[in-house]
């Protein structure tokens, strides 16, 4: 089993930034990716960012490239998503996931076996 934990959202007004933390724990040799989701109200849920652990190979959808970066520190077990210049659209609950991804299906949530709780974000205009 693994276990994820989010922090780090917020409000803030448009233009800010944010940096999202998702700390693992347990089994996180079984996982190879993970990744961000966010999902607003009455829609779908959508991928934002991955990144695999051997590799740090990382994806970003294309609605937050050159603004959000994902990353991680391998000794603490955690996965950031640093958000810059925010928008109201960028309003959400974002939520962590791992799993085993292939690559090229970074941002697909049916690949992923664990989910945080998630931690919301609000942007104001």
């Amino acid at each position: 089993q693994v276990q994820l934990v989010e922090s780090g959202g917020g409000s803030v007004q448009a233009g800010g930034s944010l940096r999202l933390s998702c700390e693992a724990s347990g089994d996180t040799y079984t996982y190879t990716a993970v990744a961000w989701f966010r999902q607003a109200p009455g829609k779908e849920r959508e991928g934002v960012a991955a990144i695999y652990s051997l590799t740090s190979r990382s994806y970003h959808a294309d609605s937050v490239k050159g603004r959000f970066t994902i990353s991680r520190d391998k000794d603490k077990n955690t996965v950031y998503l640093q958000m810059d210049s925010l928008k109201p659209e960028d309003s959400a609950m974002y939520y962590c996931a791992a799993g085993r991804v292939p690559y090229g299906d970074a941002l697909i949530p049916r690949h992923y076996d664990y989910w945080g709780r998630g931690t919301q974000v609000t942007v104001s205009s």
